[in-house]
């Protein structure tokens, strides 16, 4: 598991180094204006419904069925109920797509209200989501296949297709802008390009892997009616937590002009962590517990469980700590050149920073949840997200006047531990969760070895002043290097030191690497 968890988030990563670099261009040609604004709606409203529709609920009712039937019936079996889903995916894509681009003012006048104010914001958002709209479809079509893959136990191409999104998103900023109006529209075809690129190098590799999807006569068979009564459940969950990405992008739209991009630059951030270890954690932890749970291991489920939050924590804390402590110098580094000024990265900093409170309980959560899904569950966690999604939506109302974007973030953070605390509280309660003693033991040890990099960083933030703040792109960022060494070695020296990661541990995985 450890194996397929280091593949899955090496491929992340390189996906958001050239997201990173996608984001630098981004920032330097469009900036934190109202053409900003209007793309960065509408590249984020097609996301939200892929979390919905797509990586979401769809996911969690799929794979633990698609794995279990694998397990227990075969590939064949198991390959006609794939092309079934995606025979009844399909159909219900193309009905959403016509109805939202049929009456795209009028779903622009409902998600983002606050741009009816400017026309011209408003009539390039609607521009911009008609031709970003589509990308839904093809990048639901790409989730079907990867959790068909990921069953599999083929996590890479998975994985990797976001490389491809990047690379049409830089292309598309390098060489369509001259040729096209603003930077906005060419990133808004990029999207779109970047979907087909995607569903074309999913569907090559479930061709190798003998599990092309073909359409089928849609049919409510025994084994669709059992997916979707997992997938209601599933479906209103994520539903309540989309609930509050759209409220973000609602409210942002009613703040002044910049608000939508600055929760944009610091969310694609505190993405990095989040995606590299939280996602790669996830995506690899629920066909690993289905499986067991299906032979009847339930032990080898739980322990499978433990180690996941662990290795999450371990690797997920140094990003919330640097997020915090040297928010401002990270977001001015990266992306104030251009059109994007120290107001902007100022501002992009203080949303990071409270981002990054909640940050290790949205990586948490994404391997607590699978404990419900990984047994058919979709329904426990759609209670606890109601409570979570209720006071993450209270809060922002509550917090937007005062703090602006930051207030929304704030309550984002807040919402996720709830979150977090409430699915590890009832998974506890019902005998699916315990926390093992090496879990126990390492989580005051982890704690420890963040505070000692927080003081490292705090002090070298200070002599590293000049450096960061200097005129020469290349001190800057040499002066951002050497932070990151001073607080990640800081943090490896604690670990070790408290005993949190052992010489074993690493001569171990080194050891099943080059076995691999």
């Amino acid at each position: 598991m450890f194996r397929h968890i280091l593949s899955v988030g090496g491929l992340t990563l390189a996906s958001r180094v050239l997201g990173f670099l996608r984001d630098v261009l981004t920032a330097a040609l469009l900036g934190a204006g109202p053409v900003a604004d209007a793309f960065f709606v509408a590249f984020r409203l097609p996301n939200h419904f892929r979390a919905l529709f797509a990586e979401g609920a769809f996911n969690s009712a799929f794979v633990p069925l698609f794995s279990g039937k694998l397990v227990q019936d075969g590939a064949a079996s198991a390959r006609r109920f794939a092309d079934e889903v995606m025979t009844l995916l399909v159909i219900v894509q193309m009905v959403l797509l016509l109805a939202v681009l049929a009456f795209m003012p009028q779903f622009m006048k409902v998600f983002a209200p606050g741009f009816a104010d400017d026309p011209e914001k408003f009539r390039l958002a609607v521009l911009f989501t008609s031709i970003t709209f589509p990308y839904l479809l093809l990048i639901s079509l790409v989730s079907l296949y990867g959790g068909v893959l990921n069953s599999m136990s083929r996590f890479g191409s998975a994985a990797a297709a976001p490389i491809l999104m990047n690379l049409c998103l830089i292309a598309a900023l390098v060489v369509g802008t001259p040729l096209m109006p603003t930077a906005g529209h060419a990133l808004s075809w990029g999207v779109l390009a970047s979907g087909v690129a995607q569903y074309l190098y999913l569907a090559w590799d479930a061709r190798r892997a003998d599990m092309t999807l073909r359409p089928v006569v849609p049919r409510l068979s025994p084994d669709v009616k059992r997916f979707l009564k997992v997938l209601g459940p599933a479906a209103l969950g994520s539903g309540l937590t989309q609930i509050s990405l759209f409220a973000d992008t609602l409210i942002a739209s009613a703040l002044p002009t910049g608000a939508v991009s600055y929760l944009y630059y610091a969310d694609r951030l505190n993405q990095l962590p989040l995606g590299v270890i939280g996602i790669a954690v996830g995506t690899v932890l629920l066909p690993e517990m289905s499986k067991r749970i299906k032979s009847g291991d339930e032990a080898g489920a739980v322990d499978s469980q433990n180690r996941a939050i662990e290795l999450s924590l371990v690797l997920t804390l140094p990003a919330a700590v640097a997020f915090v402590v040297a928010g401002t110098p990270i977001l001015s580094v990266l992306f104030q050149r251009g059109a994007f000024g120290p107001s902007d990265a100022a501002a992009s900093a203080l949303t990071l920073q409270a981002y990054a409170l909640g940050l290790p309980a949205f990586v948490v959560i994404r391997s607590l949840v699978n404990g419900f899904y990984a047994r058919h569950d979709t329904a426990t966690p759609v209670r606890i997200a109601l409570a979570a999604v209720g006071i993450n939506v209270a809060l922002k109302l509550a917090l937007m006047g005062p703090l602006a974007q930051v207030g929304l973030a704030v309550a984002t953070s807040v919402g996720a531990w709830v979150n977090a605390g409430l699915l590890a509280l009832l998974l506890h309660r019902r005998g699916l969760f315990r926390a093992d003693a090496r879990l126990t033991r390492n989580l005051p040890r982890m704690a420890i070895a963040a505070a000692a990099m927080a003081g490292a960083l705090w002090l070298a933030t200070e002599r590293l002043a000049p450096w960061l703040g200097a005129m020469s792109m290349v001190e800057r960022l040499g002066g951002l290097v050497v932070l990151a060494v001073v607080g990640l070695a800081a943090y490896a020296v604690a670990a070790v030191l408290l005993g949190l990661v052992r010489r074993s541990d690493l001569s171990r995985l080194r050891r099943r690497r080059a076995k691999a």
